[in-house]
């Protein structure tokens, strides 16, 4: 389990995107067919505004894929702007693909927890709304019995000042997000929301985490 200090660090300083750019596209992305890789699984997360914590967890030694997409809402096949009204009950998420041989579900969750704050409802810093709500859409039985465990050791060890309002539910109505959501900081790096708010998460996520970044 991460210390009480470095959840406090991370969480103070990574769960806001509140400068996020007002943009929309209609949604043609067709449903990207993942080859997960022999041996790899998936885990997929809902932590606030997904441009920065895509660009957080592709870092993670073991972590082959990250993919933004919307999950857990009513909507067939929801557009960006319509998941931004808050009207369709989907969540922005991020599907992970791993290697657990090299990184664990667990570690995955310590990383979710420390990177945004599970402990304010259908709100992350300035971005209000059910499409910014903590949740964890698990995979099966294995996943949601370890997110449960998660939670409740955080919880005895008083981590938070307040207490985790985490959705966990199983994955449902998942549909990725438009392609220039896609791999969003690395294709973006010099647009201003990126230099101003992504980059200074990025280093203190490293600075915390550089044992389980990848090297190169």
């Amino acid at each position: 389990m991460i210390p009480k200090s470095v959840f406090l660090i991370l969480t103070i300083s990574l769960f806001s995107c509140n400068m996020k750019a007002d943009e929309d596209s209609e949604n043609t992305t067709v449903a990207i067919t993942e080859e997960i890789g022999d041996g790899h699984e998936l885990a997929t997360f809902g932590n606030g505004c997904f441009w920065c914590t895509e660009a957080i967890f592709q870092q993670l030694e073991g972590v082959s894929k990250v993919e933004s997409a919307y999950a857990g809402g009513e909507v067939k096949n929801p557009s960006y702007k319509e998941v931004s009204s808050g009207s369709t009950g989907h969540a922005e998420v991020l599907r992970v693909v791993f290697d657990p041989k090299v990184i664990s579900y667990t570690e995955l969750l310590e990383v979710f927890f420390s990177t945004h704050d599970p402990t304010t409802l259908n709100r992350q810093g300035a971005d209000v709304g059910t499409q910014y709500r903590s949740a964890i859409f698990y995979h099966n039985e294995e996943q949601k019995k370890t997110a449960e465990a998660m939670i409740e050791a955080l919880e005895e060890e008083n981590i938070f000042d307040d207490p985790i309002v985490t959705e966990i539910t199983a994955l449902n109505n998942y549909y990725p997000a438009e392609d220039y959501h896609q791999n969003y900081y690395n294709n973006n790096k010099t647009q201003g929301y990126c230099r101003a708010v992504i980059n200074p998460k990025l280093e203190k996520f490293k600075k915390q985490y550089k044992d389980k970044l990848k090297k190169g």
